[in-house]
Protein backbone atom coordinates (compact mmCIF):
# COMPACT_ATOMS: atom_id res chain seq x y z
CA UNK A 1 0.00 0.00 0.00
CA UNK A 2 2.78 2.63 1.04
CA UNK A 3 4.09 1.94 -2.46
CA UNK A 4 0.75 2.32 -4.65
CA UNK A 5 0.87 -1.13 -5.39
CA UNK A 6 -2.18 -2.20 -3.50
CA UNK A 7 -5.21 -0.20 -2.86
CA UNK A 8 -6.54 0.41 0.77
CA UNK A 9 -9.53 -0.88 1.78
CA UNK A 10 -10.09 1.87 3.81
CA UNK A 11 -8.16 4.73 5.70
CA UNK A 12 -5.59 6.55 4.45
CA UNK A 13 -1.80 6.85 3.74
CA UNK A 14 0.25 9.78 2.48
CA UNK A 15 4.05 9.42 1.24
CA UNK A 16 6.14 12.00 0.47
CA UNK A 17 2.76 13.75 0.65
CA UNK A 18 1.49 11.85 -2.30
CA UNK A 19 -1.52 9.04 -2.30
CA UNK A 20 0.60 5.88 -3.68
CA UNK A 21 -2.24 4.47 -5.23
CA UNK A 22 -2.92 7.85 -7.96
CA UNK A 23 0.55 6.66 -9.23
CA UNK A 24 1.37 10.51 -10.00
CA UNK A 25 4.94 10.96 -11.68
CA UNK A 26 5.90 13.25 -9.34
CA UNK A 27 5.44 10.38 -6.49
CA UNK A 28 7.30 7.63 -8.51
CA UNK A 29 10.16 10.00 -8.97
CA UNK A 30 10.06 10.19 -5.34
CA UNK A 31 9.58 6.38 -4.31
CA UNK A 32 11.76 2.85 -4.99
CA UNK A 33 11.02 -0.57 -4.21
CA UNK A 34 13.61 -3.55 -3.94
CA UNK A 35 12.23 -7.12 -3.22
CA UNK A 36 14.71 -9.67 -1.92
CA UNK A 37 12.73 -12.52 -4.23
CA UNK A 38 11.84 -9.91 -7.58
CA UNK A 39 14.24 -8.31 -9.75
CA UNK A 40 13.99 -5.73 -12.47
CA UNK A 41 17.07 -5.95 -14.22
CA UNK A 42 16.86 -8.48 -17.47
CA UNK A 43 18.02 -11.90 -17.15
CA UNK A 44 20.62 -12.24 -20.59
CA UNK A 45 21.70 -8.53 -20.61
CA UNK A 46 24.23 -6.91 -19.02
CA UNK A 47 23.32 -5.37 -15.61
CA UNK A 48 24.92 -1.87 -17.15
CA UNK A 49 22.10 -2.20 -20.32
CA UNK A 50 19.12 -2.42 -17.66
CA UNK A 51 20.97 0.84 -15.83
CA UNK A 52 20.85 2.49 -19.05
CA UNK A 53 16.88 1.70 -19.30
CA UNK A 54 16.21 3.07 -16.09
CA UNK A 55 18.08 6.43 -16.65
CA UNK A 56 15.75 7.10 -20.17
CA UNK A 57 12.71 6.26 -18.03
CA UNK A 58 13.53 8.54 -15.49
CA UNK A 59 14.49 11.29 -17.71
CA UNK A 60 18.11 11.14 -16.36
CA UNK A 61 20.57 12.95 -18.64
CA UNK A 62 23.62 11.14 -19.41
CA UNK A 63 26.20 13.45 -17.62
CA UNK A 64 24.36 12.65 -14.43
CA UNK A 65 23.38 9.10 -15.16
CA UNK A 66 27.27 8.21 -15.79
CA UNK A 67 28.32 10.46 -12.30
CA UNK A 68 25.72 8.91 -10.51
CA UNK A 69 26.85 5.30 -12.00
CA UNK A 70 30.53 5.53 -11.05
CA UNK A 71 29.26 6.85 -7.90
CA UNK A 72 27.05 4.10 -6.55
CA UNK A 73 29.15 1.39 -8.09
CA UNK A 74 32.37 2.17 -6.23
CA UNK A 75 29.72 2.47 -3.13
CA UNK A 76 28.72 -1.15 -3.79
CA UNK A 77 32.13 -2.38 -4.76
CA UNK A 78 30.44 -3.17 -7.93
CA UNK A 79 32.33 -1.79 -11.26
CA UNK A 80 33.52 -5.15 -12.71
CA UNK A 81 30.59 -7.06 -12.64
CA UNK A 82 28.05 -4.38 -14.72
CA UNK A 83 29.17 -5.65 -17.85
CA UNK A 84 27.89 -9.34 -17.37
CA UNK A 85 25.33 -10.73 -18.16
CA UNK A 86 22.81 -10.44 -14.89
CA UNK A 87 22.37 -14.37 -14.80
CA UNK A 88 26.08 -15.12 -14.07
CA UNK A 89 26.17 -12.81 -11.49
CA UNK A 90 25.84 -14.14 -7.74
CA UNK A 91 23.06 -13.86 -5.45
CA UNK A 92 24.54 -11.39 -3.65
CA UNK A 93 25.89 -9.30 -7.13
CA UNK A 94 22.18 -8.74 -8.42
CA UNK A 95 21.05 -8.04 -5.41
CA UNK A 96 23.81 -4.89 -5.29
CA UNK A 97 22.84 -4.04 -8.76
CA UNK A 98 19.07 -4.36 -7.84
CA UNK A 99 20.16 -1.64 -5.53
CA UNK A 100 21.96 0.31 -7.75
CA UNK A 101 19.10 0.34 -10.54
CA UNK A 102 16.65 1.27 -7.49
CA UNK A 103 18.54 4.41 -6.62
CA UNK A 104 19.80 6.03 -9.97
CA UNK A 105 16.68 8.46 -9.62
CA UNK A 106 17.64 9.43 -6.16
CA UNK A 107 14.99 8.41 -4.10
CA UNK A 108 13.40 10.46 -1.62
CA UNK A 109 11.96 7.05 0.29
CA UNK A 110 12.90 3.37 -0.73
CA UNK A 111 10.87 0.59 -0.02
CA UNK A 112 12.62 -2.75 1.01
CA UNK A 113 11.88 -6.06 1.25
CA UNK A 114 13.81 -8.79 2.50
CA UNK A 115 17.10 -6.94 0.79
CA UNK A 116 19.20 -10.03 2.33
CA UNK A 117 17.27 -12.89 1.17
CA UNK A 118 19.31 -15.61 0.81
CA UNK A 119 22.89 -14.26 0.84
CA UNK A 120 25.46 -15.61 2.58
CA UNK A 121 26.91 -13.63 5.72
CA UNK A 122 29.66 -11.71 3.68
CA UNK A 123 26.93 -10.35 1.28
CA UNK A 124 24.57 -9.35 3.86
CA UNK A 125 27.02 -7.27 5.55
CA UNK A 126 27.74 -5.67 2.42
CA UNK A 127 24.53 -5.11 1.68
CA UNK A 128 23.67 -3.50 5.30
CA UNK A 129 27.17 -1.46 5.03
CA UNK A 130 25.86 0.06 1.71
CA UNK A 131 22.46 0.94 3.23
CA UNK A 132 23.76 2.38 6.19
CA UNK A 133 26.52 4.75 3.86
CA UNK A 134 23.86 5.53 1.48
CA UNK A 135 21.47 6.72 4.16
CA UNK A 136 23.82 8.97 6.08
CA UNK A 137 25.33 10.16 2.41
CA UNK A 138 21.17 11.30 1.16
CA UNK A 139 19.07 11.23 3.86
CA UNK A 140 17.32 8.82 2.19
CA UNK A 141 14.06 7.55 4.33
CA UNK A 142 14.68 3.78 4.11
CA UNK A 143 11.76 1.37 5.25
CA UNK A 144 12.82 -2.36 5.67
CA UNK A 145 11.02 -5.16 5.97
CA UNK A 146 12.86 -8.15 7.32
CA UNK A 147 12.70 -11.15 9.43
CA UNK A 148 16.58 -11.27 9.51
CA UNK A 149 17.08 -9.51 12.91
CA UNK A 150 20.78 -8.90 12.25
CA UNK A 151 19.04 -6.60 9.28
CA UNK A 152 16.99 -4.96 11.63
CA UNK A 153 19.84 -4.27 15.19
CA UNK A 154 22.32 -3.27 12.30
CA UNK A 155 20.18 -0.36 10.57
CA UNK A 156 17.13 0.67 11.80
CA UNK A 157 17.18 3.03 14.38
CA UNK A 158 12.98 3.02 14.88
CA UNK A 159 11.02 -0.19 15.07
CA UNK A 160 7.73 -1.22 14.17
CA UNK A 161 6.24 -4.29 15.26
CA UNK A 162 3.11 -5.62 13.13
CA UNK A 163 1.18 -8.72 15.29
CA UNK A 164 -2.08 -9.81 12.97
CA UNK A 165 -2.68 -6.49 11.47
CA UNK A 166 -2.23 -4.55 14.33
CA UNK A 167 0.91 -1.86 14.87
CA UNK A 168 1.59 -2.32 18.69
CA UNK A 169 5.03 -0.75 19.07
CA UNK A 170 6.52 2.08 17.02
CA UNK A 171 10.09 2.85 18.60
CA UNK A 172 13.28 2.27 19.10
CA UNK A 173 15.12 -1.07 19.80
CA UNK A 174 16.30 -0.62 23.16
CA UNK A 175 13.01 1.00 24.58
CA UNK A 176 11.45 -2.23 23.20
CA UNK A 177 13.64 -4.39 25.36
CA UNK A 178 12.95 -2.42 28.35
CA UNK A 179 9.04 -2.53 27.53
CA UNK A 180 9.01 -6.39 26.32
CA UNK A 181 12.06 -7.84 27.99
CA UNK A 182 12.35 -6.56 31.50
CA UNK A 183 15.07 -9.03 32.28
CA UNK A 184 18.82 -9.08 31.41
CA UNK A 185 20.60 -12.71 30.23
CA UNK A 186 22.99 -14.01 32.74
CA UNK A 187 25.49 -16.38 31.46
CA UNK A 188 28.27 -17.99 33.81
CA UNK A 189 30.47 -21.21 33.16
CA UNK A 190 30.58 -23.30 36.63
CA UNK A 191 33.95 -24.87 37.82
CA UNK A 192 31.72 -27.97 38.85
CA UNK A 193 28.45 -29.47 38.15
CA UNK A 194 25.74 -28.02 40.29
CA UNK A 195 22.18 -29.02 40.87
CA UNK A 196 19.08 -27.64 39.40
CA UNK A 197 17.05 -27.47 42.33
CA UNK A 198 20.52 -25.24 43.69
CA UNK A 199 20.56 -22.36 40.79
CA UNK A 200 16.98 -22.02 40.72
CA UNK A 201 17.35 -19.89 43.98
CA UNK A 202 18.97 -17.87 42.43
CA UNK A 203 16.98 -16.99 39.36
CA UNK A 204 14.94 -18.00 36.43
CA UNK A 205 16.85 -20.48 34.25
CA UNK A 206 17.02 -20.48 30.50
CA UNK A 207 18.69 -23.08 29.52
CA UNK A 208 21.56 -25.70 31.37
CA UNK A 209 23.83 -27.32 28.80
CA UNK A 210 26.48 -28.76 31.22
CA UNK A 211 28.63 -26.13 33.46
CA UNK A 212 27.13 -23.33 31.71
CA UNK A 213 23.85 -21.92 32.63
CA UNK A 214 22.02 -19.14 31.14
CA UNK A 215 19.55 -16.77 33.83
CA UNK A 216 17.11 -14.65 32.95
CA UNK A 217 17.47 -11.99 35.83
CA UNK A 218 15.24 -9.26 36.12
CA UNK A 219 16.90 -5.92 35.80
CA UNK A 220 16.05 -4.28 38.50
CA UNK A 221 17.85 -7.49 40.49
CA UNK A 222 20.80 -7.68 38.45
CA UNK A 223 23.11 -6.17 40.42
CA UNK A 224 22.48 -8.28 43.85
CA UNK A 225 21.63 -11.40 41.54
CA UNK A 226 25.30 -11.20 40.30
CA UNK A 227 26.55 -10.53 43.36
CA UNK A 228 25.17 -13.78 45.22
CA UNK A 229 26.28 -16.42 42.11
CA UNK A 230 29.75 -14.83 42.43
CA UNK A 231 29.80 -15.06 46.37
CA UNK A 232 28.32 -18.73 46.22
CA UNK A 233 29.00 -20.35 43.16
CA UNK A 234 32.65 -21.40 42.08
CA UNK A 235 32.24 -19.13 38.55
CA UNK A 236 35.03 -19.42 35.91
CA UNK A 237 33.41 -17.15 33.76
CA UNK A 238 30.22 -14.79 33.51
CA UNK A 239 28.89 -12.30 31.06
CA UNK A 240 25.80 -9.93 31.05
CA UNK A 241 23.40 -9.04 27.79
CA UNK A 242 20.43 -8.62 26.52
CA UNK A 243 18.14 -11.33 25.25
CA UNK A 244 18.49 -11.78 21.71
CA UNK A 245 16.12 -9.68 19.87
CA UNK A 246 14.41 -12.47 17.68
CA UNK A 247 13.65 -14.48 21.08
CA UNK A 248 12.03 -11.22 22.73
CA UNK A 249 9.98 -10.64 19.58
CA UNK A 250 9.32 -14.72 19.23
CA UNK A 251 8.43 -14.79 22.65
CA UNK A 252 5.62 -11.70 21.99
CA UNK A 253 3.96 -13.59 19.43
CA UNK A 254 3.79 -16.94 20.66
CA UNK A 255 1.87 -15.61 23.51
CA UNK A 256 0.20 -13.35 21.46
CA UNK A 257 0.57 -10.68 24.23
CA UNK A 258 1.52 -7.07 22.96
CA UNK A 259 0.10 -5.21 25.97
Amino acid sequence: MLTGLIHPSHGQVRVAGYVPFRRQPQFLQKASLVMGQKQQLLWDLPALDSLRINAAIYKIPDDIFEKRLQELAEMLTLQKQLTQPVRKLSLGERMKAELLAALLHHPQVLFLDEPTLGLDVNAQAAVRNFLQEYNERYQATILLTSHYMADITALCKRVLLIHQGQLFYDGDLEQLLERFAPYREVRIELANLVAKEKLEDFAEIESIEGQEVRFLVKREKLTSTVSRILAQLEVIDLSVTDPPIEEVIGRLFEKGNTN
